[in-house]
């Protein structure tokens, strides 16, 4: 989910994986694979995406199923899975939009 949370961001602020690699400073096929959820992204790579969007580095963890998993099960742990699948709906629309 963090991986495509990641994309999500890119595409929401209309950046080609190219143009955001470069800001970044990592390669596009690193990019490729954070965004594919086959690598994980580095703290630091998670900061300089928050830096780049200006975003709290928070927010962007907020999408990481790894902290999720280690945290005790309850209310607050389900509201948190839903309300991130639901704001990367959201994001999803504004993709398809963006492109038709």
């Amino acid at each position: 989910m963090l991986g495509e949370a990641l994309r999500l961001i890119r595409v929401f602020h209309d950046l080609k994986q190219n143009e955001l690699a470069d800001r970044l400073g990592i390669s596009q096929s690193h990019l490729s694979d954070v965004e594919r959820g086959s690598k994980t992204p580095s703290s630091e790579l998670v900061a300089r995406y928050a830096q780049e969007f200006d975003l709290p580095v928070s927010s962007i963890w907020f999408f990481d199923e790894k902290l999720r998993e280690g945290a005790a099960p309850g209310v607050i742990n389900k509201a948190r899975g839903v309300i991130a699948d639901k704001v990367l709906d959201f994001l999803r629309i504004v993709e398809r939009r963006r492109s038709e």
